[in-house]
């Protein structure tokens, strides 16, 4: 079960930091509360992950599923052009969260 809190935490952070770069464009309330309400459920699922795995799995795990959600989110939705370094960089990130989940086990 913290896999799954640890995904929703990852997916979750990435759906703030879509909503606070849409809202740093166009100011809306809407949007501005739904980013804190997503960085607080980010969080509290980050945190129910973290009772089951260390902190060397599950914070690194974290912030890259919500690094490379935000290279998705940006390259689909915000229109950023993505160099080959870029798409080597998510590879890389790819890999270091597939190495860090296996030492979590």
């Amino acid at each position: 079960m913290a896999w799954i809190y640890l995904l929703i935490a990852g997916l979750l952070e990435t759906a703030w930091a879509a909503s606070l770069k849409s809202v740093a464009q166009r100011f809306d309330v809407g949007v501005a509360a739904f980013t804190v309400v997503a960085m607080g459920a980010s969080l509290f699922a980050l945190y129910l992950a973290m009772a089951r795995l260390p902190l060397g799995v599950a914070y690194p795990v974290w912030t890259g599923i919500g690094s490379l959600g935000a290279v998705v989110v940006s390259v689909r939705w915000f229109g950023q052009a993505l160099s080959w370094q870029g798409v080597l960089g998510v590879v890389l990130l790819l890999a270091g969260m597939v190495l860090l989940g296996a030492e979590g086990h």
